[in-house]
């Protein structure tokens, strides 16, 4: 913990052992939201119980809105039915939007029942939408004119919005409501009052649609340095806008999904303090990896059926197979899913990310079949006795079934992630324990394969 929420977390558990609410409400009074989010989630129901009733219900709604999901599925039980309708009316649309997505239906719309009308219909139209769309995230709230309007007309609607959000720049409609383009705000400052609107406008706004998948508008805020980007329906009018620190969070959002993938588990297991549920998420992914070891265990007991000197020279080898052919296919497959993931052009582009990837595939089995070699002729040498086996069969044997192993396992990491990406699968998981699991399978399969037969 930073040492700042350190020291707030020091200095708040005395008031609240006291429960000096006069105290304590003066003390978080100076604080920023994300410092008390995290101290809040250090705490008990019934502290967090008092935290919240000294909170000014603007600051309430920040802190519910950046602690994490399993602190604020909690606090969803410890704030009255009266309070998170109060509490979420607070919140910008998106934001509010998503932690109604996070509750079960019913109280989600027993909620949102109790919001007020215009609040209610903003919200309930958002959620109509893919949580992990543009239409999901983006923020209804913008500031258009029409292309006939003058800069006059248009800074006396600026006034008028009185909105409380940063923005920088006016969109621009035409007669029939479709985007035609936006106008810098430097431009409304800096030119006659009377200049119209259409004249000013850059034609070559960079928009997204509703249906736009979040990690895509990510990708599109990176290579084009924006700030904020305006949203289009199927019919393109203009409907909201995405700003930069949302962005941000998405982008949090899909690493952390990504990373929990390839580690064999899932984001939801954060919804929850329970470790039933945690367990529930991981069993899940870790059932299929028992099921694959023990096909690794079969593969290995085919073989212990012939020449019984050669297999256990080969058994003593499975673990630098198993090991240097998932890593080598793990090297890929991460490297790609990466390029997935940020929309580079080249890992977009099957045919040169095939060139580039097997030419290192080859390098990296090439090496490590020749070290494995040297491996296994000091193990020949110094364990095995040459009128067992033929040392150099058996060396033989050993490289070209590690080089094999390797290709093939590299191979895999390669082809995975194009291939779930083209059925619409998370191109993470191909990293992920199941695909390393059955990489293992398949490689100690051929490795084995290869060395009883050439060596045999």
């Amino acid at each position: 913990m930073p040492e700042e929420q350190k020291k707030l977390l020091e200095e708040i558990e005395p008031l609240l052992e006291t429960e000096d609410r006069d105290a304590l409400r003066t003390l978080l009074e100076d604080q920023r939201e994300s410092d008390i989010a995290e101290v809040v989630e250090l705490l008990d129901n019934d502290w967090r119980r008092l935290v919240f009733d000294v909170l000014e219900t603007t600051v309430a709604a920040e802190v519910l809105e950046k602690v994490n999901e399993a602190t604020r599925e909690q606090l969803f039980e410890v704030l009255s039915d009266q309070e998170v309708p109060t509490i979420i009316s607070e919140l910008d649309y998106d934001d509010a939007a998503d932690l109604l997505g996070e509750m079960p239906d019913e109280v989600a719309d027993r909620v949102l029942g109790s919001l007020p009308k215009t609040d209610r219909l903003q919200i309930d139209k958002l959620m109509r939408y893919s949580e992990d769309s543009a239409g999901g995230i983006m923020d209804p709230l913008v500031i258009s004119v029409s292309e006939d309007a003058t800069i006059a007309q248009a800074v006396n609607k600026i006034r008028a919005a009185e909105i409380d959000e940063d923005f920088y720049s006016v969109y621009v409609v035409n007669e029939s409501g479709r985007f035609v383009g936006d106008v810098r705000l430097r431009l409304l400052l800096t030119r006659p009052e009377n200049t119209r609107i259409g004249d000013l406008i850059d034609p070559d706004t960079i928009t997204v649609q509703t249906d736009t998948d979040q990690e895509e508008v990510r990708n599109t805020f990176s290579k084009n340095d924006l700030i904020v980007v305006p949203v289009l329906d199927a019919d393109q009018r203009l409907v909201g806008r995405i700003t930069a620190d949302r962005v941000i969070e998405v982008a949090e959002e899909e690493a952390a999904e990504d990373f929990y993938t390839m580690a064999g588990t899932d984001p939801d297991e954060l919804d929850s303090f329970s470790a039933f549920h945690a367990a529930r998420i991981r069993m899940t992914w870790l059932l299929p990896c028992l099921i694959g070891t023990a096909v690794t265990a079969m593969v290995m007991t085919f073989f212990k059926t012939h020449n019984q000197i050669v297999f256990v020279a080969a058994a003593a080898f499975v673990p630098m197979i198993a090991a240097i052919s998932g890593n080598a296919g793990l090297q890929t497959s991460a490297i790609v899913v990466s390029g997935l993931a940020t929309g580079h052009l080249a890992a977009l582009k099957f045919s040169t990310v095939f060139t580039r990837e097997v030419r290192i595939a080859f390098l990296v089995a090439l090496s490590c079949g020749l070290l494995g070699a040297v491996a296994c002729t000091i193990l020949i040498h110094t364990r095995i006795p040459e009128e067992a086996v033929e040392p150099i069969r058996l060396v033989f044997a050993f490289g070209t079934a590690m080089f094999s192993a390797i290709m093939v396992a590299t191979t895999l990491g390669l082809l995975l992630p194009f291939v779930f990406r083209r059925i619409g699968i998370d191109p993470a998981i191909s990293s992920g324990p199941l695909v390393t699991t059955a990489n293992d399978s398949i490689s100690v399969a051929i490795y084995m394969a290869l060395t009883v037969a050439l060596a045999a």
